[in-house]
Parts: structure tokens; C-alpha cells; sequence
């Protein structure tokens, strides 16, 4: 079954070219190309796509804004920024929104396509760049927290070694075959702590687990 992908992009030449690198490709589907946040706003809630490609500077409502009111009526959206900024504070404002992967505008087809599908899978695929920067904030803020604490934090209890095991691969932006390669077990039983991991987090997507447990 195709995933089905929506754009928006207020750069004509851009926004077309997105729009081929989808149309080309057999493995997905087209659903709707906008070239402003408000038409989003409007359209992507009756079209309902797996995946959402979102510019940040829209000229009107910024994509990140987009995406902020788009992502609490619509969680089954995946959002992925793809934009040429590459500074910090784009970034995790963009995570914070509620955005679900995070790429630069410079990514080849091929991969752009194949982050697409990562993230339809469950993945959080980001530019190297961008993964590098994440990771970096991450390191700065200490060792990992050995108990989720304040409010109802609490009563979520503590993940398992394991659970922060393979949570701290997730922070890395490793697929669910690499996690399994590098901890020699199943994708299958890495798909289940993972979710274990959502579970005991009341989160939806890798993004939203790592920011709480990391304390961002």
C-alpha cells in the first residue's frame, strides 16, 4: 500500500520538484501540494496523509506553526520539516511542535524518499547534521535520568535497563535493525520494548519519548 504524502512549500520551483521525487516513485502517493500554512491548515485534516513535508518559513504561518496546531487534532499525521535551517533553535522548536523527523532541503531524492518511509515505520529520520546537533544537546545535559520525576511523571515508573538501552539508541537516530543488530535481539522484540516505551512515557512517536525522558 502506497503512503500517501502531502507538501507545503511556498517556493514554486521547490515545491515542485518535491512533488515529482513523490509522483515518480511507485511506493507512494500524492495526496495534496499547498504553497502556504493556511491552506494546509485547511486541507490536510480532510486528507489525512501518512506523511506531511513541511517548510518552516512559509511567509505567512510558519510551518512550525503549522505543525503546532495541526499535530494535537491529528496524531496520526506524521510531520517531517524539511527546510535549509540548520540552527539549533529551529530545530528543537520544530521537535517541540511536534514535528516527527527533521531534513535538510539539500537531502537527494533517494533519501529524502527513504526517510519518508522511515518515518512511516516508526522511525524519527533526520539530516546527519541535524542528528549530530541533537545529540550534542542531549550529551550536554548529563547522564540520563535513572527516575522520571514531578507531576504525573511519578506514577509512570521507571524504564526498564533495557527500555533506556535501547531508548538512548533511538536519541542516536538508529533504525529499529540497527538497535536489533547492535543488541543481537529480533526487530520484533525492539518493536515491543519500544513500545513498552511509549506505553510507560504516554507518548506517540520516538521524538516525543526522547524529549520527555531527556527532560527537554
Amino acid at each position: 500500500m502506497a503512503i500517501t504524502v502531502c507538501i507545503v512549500d511556498d517556493t514554486n520551483d521547490i515545491r515542485h520538484a518535491l512533488e515529482e521525487i513523490v509522483r515518480l516513485s511507485d511506493e507512494y502517493e500524492l495526496l495534496g501540494s499547498f504553497a502556504s500554512g493556511e491552506s494546509a491548515l485547511e486541507k490536510i485534516p480532510i486528507l489525512k496523509p501518512n506523511v506531511v513535508l513541511m517548510d518552516i518559513n512559509l511567509g505567512g504561518i510558519s510551518g512550525i506553526e503549522c505543525v503546532r496546531q495541526l499535530k494535537p487534532s491529528n496524531p496520526d499525521v506524521l510531520f517531517m520539516m524539511c527546510t535549509v535551517y540548520e540552527e539549533d533553535e529551529k530545530i528543537f522548536e520544530a521537535l517541540s511542535a511536534g514535528a516527527n523527523g527533521y531534513i535538510l532541503k539539500k537531502t537527494s531524492p533517494i533519501k529524502l524518499l527513504e526517510s519518508i518511509r522511515e518515518l512511516s515505520e516508526g522511525g524519527a529520520p533526520m539530516s546527519s547534521q541535524i542528528a549530530r546537533k541533537v545529540v550534542t544537546a542531549f550529551q550536554n545535559r548529563g547522564p540520563v535520568q535513572e527516575n522520571l520525576v514531578g507531576g504525573n511523571d511519578a506514577k509512570l515508573g521507571v524504564l526498564s535497563n533495557r527500555e533506556k538501552e535501547i531508548l538512548e539508541l533511538l536519541a542516536k537516530g538508529l533504525l529499529y535493525k540497527e538497535i536489533s543488530a547492535q543488541l543481537f535481539i529480533s526487530q520484533e522484540t525492539v518493536r515491543k520494548h519500544v513500545y513498552h516505551i511509549y506505553e510507560k512515557l504516554h507518548v506517540n512517536n520516538r521524538v516525543e519519548a526522547v524529549n520527555k525522558f531527556f527532560g527537554r
